[in-house]
């Protein structure tokens, strides 16, 4: 079952429906609550969701002084119950859905035939599946609207692979097939689809590494330097917008030049 959290700011009532919406999964932390902060800069109400319910509520406090309302709702996307209810508990709670960004995911890295099946089997439930539940079930939503716009947030390793994460970068290669063919479809329904595809951003994990680790990253970069969370956040920003409104069915690089297709 899905953990409802309590909403940080105003009840139903009390917000204009005209205030445009939008959920982000995997928001409790890193690129995910960067992008839910951009957004609500931007003056979406915003939905947070992630499975880490615990993460949430520390999230929650990054938009105690905002003037938008902010909700949070923790849900395992990889399974259908869960993906569909965190829909349907948005619009019951808002009224509508005008933006997604699937931005969860995971990695369990293993050379191939280290690979065990249920390390193949999370990566793909979690970054390939969740993004198909939870997409479908809001496109029901934005189909009623006339009107929607998803984000997904894919990776350059779907776009060249590596060694160790033939996982990872099958679930993110599946999730730039995936957006282009929705795309497709709900294109003459207002609905519009693309991908962003991070290169190396800077993170947690990053800060850790030994400084040879990070220097051979650096030489894959044209830029010299490693990407910021507020850089994807500022490429959702984008498309999520009017200014973007003749663009669908594309995958935007984040990269620092890294790949060139």
């Amino acid at each position: 079952m899905i953990s409802r959290m309590p909403e940080t700011m105003i009840a139903k009532s009390d917000f204009p429906n005209s205030r445009k919406v939008a959920l982000v999964t995997g928001a409790a932390r890193g690129i995910g609550l960067e992008i839910s902060k951009v957004l609500c800069d931007d003056g979406f109400d915003i939905v947070l969701s992630d499975i880490n319910a615990d993460g949430l509520e520390i999230a929650k406090k990054e938009f105690e002084n905002v003037d938008r309302s902010v909700w949070a709702i923790s849900a395992d996307i990889s399974k259908l119950e869960e993906a569909e209810r965190l829909i349907d508990e948005t619009v019951k709670k808002f009224g509508k859905l005008d933006v997604l960004v699937n931005n969860a995911g995971i990695t369990k890295d293993a050379l191939l035939l280290r690979m065990k099946e249920d390390q193949w089997d999370a990566v793909i439930n979690v970054n390939l599946k969740g993004t198909f539940l939870v997409t479908r079930a809001s496109c029901k939503q934005m189909l009623k609207q006339k009107s929607g716009n998803i984000v997904s947030i894919a990776s350059v390793i779907g776009l060249i692979g590596n060694a160790g994460q033939a996982n990872y970068a099958a679930s993110k290669a599946g999730i730039i097939a995936f957006t282009k063919s929705i795309a497709k479809e709900f294109a003459a329904k207002g609905i519009r689809a693309n991908a962003v595809a991070p290169g190396f951003i800077k993170s947690e994990m990053t800060d850790v590494l030994a400084e040879k680790v990070k220097d051979q990253m650096l030489s894959l970069i044209p830029m010299a330097r490693l990407g910021l969370q507020r850089d994807v956040a500022n490429v959702v920003s984008f498309l999520v917008s009017e200014k973007s409104s003749y663009i669908t069915g594309q995958v935007l690089t984040v990269d620092g030049g890294m790949v060139m297709v």
